[in-house]
């Protein structure tokens, strides 16, 4: 009999308060620093290959500091990848549920061995801070043992009408091949979400990392092949978009494409994917989570202090380098100046510098092309505003730093409040007149993937819930920080394709559903 399996739980935060915690971190960096420069191959139907070009990850907070040496591949290598994955599926496919739930079980208790040196590959590889580092492996910890959960849930009785003449079921049956090409943000825990919920759905995966975070994906790698996945279920193919990702996307042998990145990359994929090349037997279907523009409204009578902290943390977390970060502050015109003063002293105080440095909160951007264009934006905020605080690259030439940075009297059409900058630069827009005006304000973007507001009226609160146009939203918190099976995550309009990563639907978005119905005799 099988053991039974236990509520989910999300995974618990590290407290590096704690001299224990501390030492294991220390501990945990110097085995990542041990083998910063090493190659690694692609990893396709279980061997191992080599290209002649190589792509470096490097350690955005010290420029100079190869992380490791990964392969360019090719679009021979894509190809191959997806005719692997094809071919495992005729077995992966038809593998019971229980074991491919198992699989992501054993994985979440290796990640949870492991769980010092996974944050520390992203301290070194991008730039988190190791509070940011930790959340990022517990929740690819809690995506493991959510998303194997829900495979028991699907797999188990449906409920259907019943006759009298008929036994009747409904089963949620596997795809096909699956190409899952995450970002390089969320580095282990958005791969870990996507690929797992492919894989214990039965679907083999093509796996295109982000070049910017090659090694939290060999990371990822390195557990599923300790758990025994069986080789072509997981395929590992680095290399750029155009050589790579394109030709997972177009092969009429994918059947699914579950993407996370930029608004442009998003689009380009989707209409890719529409067209059925010859061979192809199936509409593509497309996940894609996207990008964010996201706005917390103050309202008069908020916990001022409150939300000076939730704005401070949602826009200068991970350097602003996330889909939820607030990016756009809206104000009543009545507390507009006293909270923009409370705001500048607060961010005053962020501490910036490397990230393996327990005191810093802001490490580096991601890389020198980032820095660049943050850096342009910042130019373009003081001609359409006045700039409270920041302004400018940061102290430490050696890595991509920039300072965290406020803009006021930016207008709701500008640029600074409707591109997505994906850095750590706020634009405070224009004081609001009233709570209709924020919400004009709030929903007047292209993007809707979080918001937040802050407030005490409880008329206010439900108008704001009905009204405020985001996928997720957050009353009197921060709009960053989503947890797995607590706040299903994904946006509306060009923030994707209303998935939602970490609730009870996403599963569904990797099957097909077959009704089966035998007449009684």
């Amino acid at each position: 009999m099988a053991p039974e399996i236990s509520d989910f739980r999300n995974e618990p935060l590290t407290d590096f308060s704690q001299p224990e915690n501390r030492k294991r971190s220390e501990e945990a960096l110097s085995k990542v620093l041990s083998g910063l420069g090493r190659e690694y191959d692609l990893r396709i139907g279980g061997e191992s290959y080599r290209s002649d070009k190589k792509i470096r990850s490097i350690n955005p907070s010290q420029k100079d500091q190869v992380v490791g040496v990964f392969q360019a591949g090719t679009a021979e290598h894509a190809a191959r990848a997806v005719d692997c994955a094809a071919r495992a599926f005729e077995e992966w496919g038809r593998t019971s549920p229980d074991a491919r739930a198992d699989l992501l079980f054993r994985a979440a208790a290796v990640m949870r061995r492991r769980k010092f040196e996974l944050s520390a590959t992203m301290v070194v590889e991008v730039g988190k801070i190791w509070p940011e580092a930790d959340a990022d492996t517990a929740e690819a910890i809690d995506f493991l043992e959510f998303y194997g959960r829900e495979m028991l849930r699907y797999a188990g009785e449906q409920p259907l009408a019943r006759i009298p003449a008929e036994k009747s079921q409904l089963r949620y049956v596997p795809l096909g091949v699956t190409a899952v090409i995450p970002p390089w943000n969320f580095p282990l825990a958005i791969l870990t979400g996507m690929a797992s919920a492919a894989i214990v759905a039965g679907n083999p995966v093509a796996l295109k990392p982000s070049s910017d975070s090659p090694l939290t994906a060999w990371r990822f790698l390195e557990v599923m092949e300790e758990v025994g996945i069986p080789p072509g279920v997981l395929n590992f193919v680095t290399g750029g978009g155009s050589t790579v990702g394109d030709p997972l996307v177009v092969s009429p042998k994918t059947r699914l494409i579950a993407f996370t990145g930029s608004k442009e990359v998003g689009c380009r994929i989707n209409e890719t994917a529409a067209r059925v090349p010859p061979g192809q037997l199936w509409l593509k279907r497309v996940i894609a989570e996207m990008g964010g523009k996201n706005a917390i409204i103050v309202d008069s009578d908020a916990d001022l202090n409150a939300a000076v902290e939730a704005v401070a943390v949602s826009a200068f977390g991970y350097q602003g380098q996330k889909c939820s970060a607030c990016s756009r502050l809206i104000l009543m015109k009545d507390i507009h100046d006293a909270f923009v003063k409370k705001l500048a002293e607060r961010v005053g105080r962020i501490r910036m510098g490397k990230p393996e440095v327990h005191e810093n909160f802001m490490g580096p951007v991601i890389n020198e092309g980032a820095q660049r264009t943050i850096l342009q934006y910042i130019e373009v905020g003081k001609k359409e505003g006045k700039l409270a605080t920041g302004g400018g690259a940061g102290p430490d030439a050696n890595g991509f730093f920039v300072q965290p940075t406020v803009f006021t009297g930016i207008p709701p059409s500008g640029r600074l409040a409707q591109e997505e900058i994906f850095g750590p630069v706020l634009a405070v827009l224009t004081p609001a007149r009233d709570l209709d005006d924020a919400l004009r304000m709030a929903n007047g973007t292209e993007f809707g993937l979080t918001g937040a507001y802050f407030g005490q009226n409880r008329a206010r609160i439900e108008d704001v819930e009905q009204r405020f146009h985001v996928g997720n939203l957050y009353v009197n918190r921060k709009c960053t920080g989503a947890l797995v099976g607590v706040h299903p995550f994904g946006g509306f309009n060009m923030s994707g394709t209303d998935s939602k990563a970490g609730g009870r639907d996403y599963l569904m978005l990797f099957t097909q559903a077959k009704a089966i119905s035998e007449k009684i005799v």
